[in-house]
């Protein structure tokens, strides 16, 4: 069996690829599977500073491979939940990732295939790019999705795009905050490649963790705990050898060689 996904690893960028464009990138056990095998990929390569996750096809990916759930609707509770486990791994995983996560969208994104974006950092779509959650539309729920969704656009657009079922372009996702921005399909991998560059050339990968982290943990909770757990990142990252050497470096009117 060819491999659902693949890694290929330039310039300090991990590319993270769906490769089965005969089913639109559908997502089985396999692929899931397969895109944490990636992940693993990125995480032990010191050099990896940033990742992509792109697609082959015409499709980014349309989301999970119905004919897979169907044949789960036998199951027992136990083995569908161990089935969504798998899911909400993968979606926390990303969203949480040490370092930088990047959809780059050439094709639709539907349903979990839409959620993969979400989960991501950042997101660039071409403008034919059609977007949005159909679950309900099937009698199904976006159920993980739901979960990031709140925390990426708030209730009010989020309830729009997980009650309607509704597909939005990517200029109206862009708008709504889905994405970044729209590039032209024969632009979308340089300018991409591009943020990613700009990322790894401008940042330090230790700050990026650190301020992924505490953009994770702080929502949930209290504002106090908010700015002790702020507090205590704060005399921590002082410590670390990128602030020491960044700092010295500024100081020394030289550039910063991350």
């Amino acid at each position: 069996m060819e491999e659902q996904v693949k890694f290929e690893q330039k310039d300090r960028i991990g590319y993270v690829i769906l490769a089965r464009p005969e089913k639109r990138n559908a997502l089985n056990a396999a692929m899931v599977s397969g895109l944490q095998q990636a992940l693993d990929k990125c995480e032990a390569a010191g050099e990896v500073k940033v990742v992509i996750i792109k697609a082959e096809g015409k499709v980014f990916c349309s989301g999970a491979d119905l004919q897979d759930i169907e044949k789960m609707q036998d199951n027992t509770f136990e083995e569908n939940l161990d089935d969504s486990e798998k899911l909400k791994a993968l979606f926390l995983r990303i969203y949480t990732f040490p370092k930088v996560v990047i959809a780059q969208v050439q094709g639709h994104a539907l349903a979990g295939g839409c959620g993969l974006v979400s989960v991501c950092d950042f997101a660039y779509a071409v403008p034919s790019a059609k977007m949005g959650y159909t679950e309900v539309r099937i009698g199904f729920v976006p159920a993980m999705v739901l979960v990031f969704l709140l925390r990426k656009l708030g209730e009010g657009k989020a309830k729009e795009l997980l009650l309607t079922g509704e597909l939005v372009a990517a200029p109206v996702a862009r708008e709504m905050g889905l994405v970044n921005d729209v590039f032209e399909i024969d632009e979308l991998e340089g300018r991409v490649y591009q943020v990613a560059q700009g990322l790894i050339e401008q940042n330090s990968g230790d700050s990026m963790a650190m301020t992924k982290k505490m953009i994770a943990a702080v929502q949930d909770m209290s504002l106090e705990e908010a700015l002790d757990y702020a507090a205590m990142m704060n005399a921590k990252a002082r410590e670390t050898a990128d602030c020491k050497k960044g700092i010295r470096t500024f100081l020394d009117k030289k550039k910063i060689d991350w």
